[in-house]
């Protein structure tokens, strides 16, 4: 059902301070009535494809009946209680999916309510294993530049130092040993000298570090790399070597968006901790969790605090929970590798964009797509152009991308390529 009452946009944009935007001069903001399936219902009456998912979380699209049915049967039941001493059938049944689905020494799982506060468990959980082993030495992280992880302390920390939407804060942030950037492409060879420096890396920081945290495969927010797997590969050999932990962050390409379940699948290994959200609820909630093994649970418990040094309020939510349990069976119990190669065959048609002289480069991978641009998008400009050609498309930097719900057909997805040659072509950015 639309929302018919009028939204007071004034008050909106003197009161509310929406993500990233300024209070002195605010990006113009749309007013949304409703949505279904993967459409964006504005008040003034457009109709928008939407090519974000939500900010890659809304991979069923809208209204799905199954997550709806999901929320409605739990609401009535428990809408939320606290999970210090206390469970409950939702929590339980997630986990035990999670568990089922994600590597298999990962058999612990810590739930938490988005995905930066799920990277910070996971890099206290890193820490705290190695104050409980009576190692006080390994106080660091070590990360790759371009890399994004989240808006919350600990995960800015991790966030590229330089070329980061945290780089005001670097003067107050825990300084970090930042690695270089993954270069080798996903489709390409892979340079062995990558390996060579990394080794140098972790053979003079190891001593004083506790985990090495990475975005498996695709470094999302800090440029849309799509790097090669024996990056990865390498990683794990040389954490397992040194004796450092391995945080990896699959917020954002967990559950299929990268054509595997899980983006550590694509170099076969298993990491000591991995973080999950966004798509992990449908969309439908806020909620994430930190899985991870035996050895660092038993062991954090095993130290002195005896526990891991936190507790979200809303951990554990059994309204998320049980939605997310909705959301993971609806794409389990399809054949969600076939869509995510038919999203990838509809995006591989941006290509077309490579015929234009301001596009420095078009890449894809599973339900991604990519063009890079030669400078920044100018936001209100070419939003306002989208939502003239009836679509959702969010860029940012020099990036204009495509995340879109995994429902979405070639046709819609024809429309959004569409869209972006043109706004481009036209110099509507």
């Amino acid at each position: 059902m639309s929302n018919k009452q009028p939204i007071d946009l004034d008050f909106d944009r003197h009161h509310i301070w929406h993500p990233y935007t300024s209070m002195v001069n605010p990006l113009p903001v749309y007013p949304v009535s409703h949505t279904l399936g993967n459409k964006i219902h504005l008040q003034t009456g457009e109709a928008l494809i939407d090519g974000m998912a939500s900010w890659w979380s809304a991979i069923h699209g809208y209204g799905h009946p199954n997550l709806t049915k999901a929320v409605v049967n739990q609401v009535n039941t428990m809408s939320h209680v606290m999970f210090g001493g206390i469970t409950h059938q939702p929590a339980v049944e997630l986990c035990k999916k999670l568990v089922a689905i994600t590597p298999s020494n990962l058999q612990k799982v810590f739930l938490a309510d988005s995905g930066s506060v799920c990277v910070e468990v996971a890099i206290k959980m890193a820490l705290q294993y190695w104050l409980s082993q009576g190692i006080t030495t390994k106080q660091k992280l070590m990360t790759p530049y371009k890399g994004y992880h989240g808006d919350t302390f600990a995960a800015m920390s991790v966030c590229d130092p330089v070329n980061s939407m945290h780089s005001l804060y670097s003067g107050f942030l825990p300084e970090h040993i930042f690695v270089p950037a993954p270069q080798s492409k996903f489709d390409q060879p892979f340079d062995e000298s990558e390996a060579t420096l990394l080794t140098e890396y972790f053979k003079n920081h190891h001593h004083q570090v506790a985990a090495f945290i990475i975005e498996p495969i695709v470094q999302n927010a800090g440029g849309m790399n799509f790097y090669h797997p024996h990056y990865l590969k390498t990683v794990r050999q040389l954490c397992n070597q040194y004796d450092v932990l391995l945080i990896c962050d699959e917020i954002a390409t967990g559950f299929g968006r990268t054509g595997k379940l899980f983006a550590v699948e694509h170099a076969d290994i298993e990491p000591d901790i991995m973080c999950i959200g966004k798509a992990l609820t449908g969309g439908m909630m806020t909620l994430s969790a930190t899985l991870t093994t035996d050895k660092i649970a038993i062991g954090i418990s095993n130290g002195e605090a005896g526990v891991l040094m936190h507790g979200p309020t809303f951990m554990g939510n059994p309204l998320a929970c049980s939605v997310a349990c909705a959301s993971i069976d609806l794409l389990m119990n399809q054949d969600w590798k076939k869509r995510i190669t038919q999203l990838n065959n509809a995006l591989s048609q941006l290509k077309c964009c490579l015929t234009l002289e301001s596009v420095v480069n078009v890449r894809t991978l599973g339900a991604i797509g990519v063009v890079e641009l030669g400078r920044s998008v100018d936001v209100a400009k070419i939003q306002a152009y989208f939502i003239k050609q009836g679509v959702w498309i969010r860029p940012f930097g020099k990036l204009i991308y495509l995340m879109p719900p995994y429902i979405t057909s070639d046709d819609d997805i024809s429309t959004l390529i569409t869209a972006i040659y043109n706004a481009i072509n036209d110099g509507h950015y």
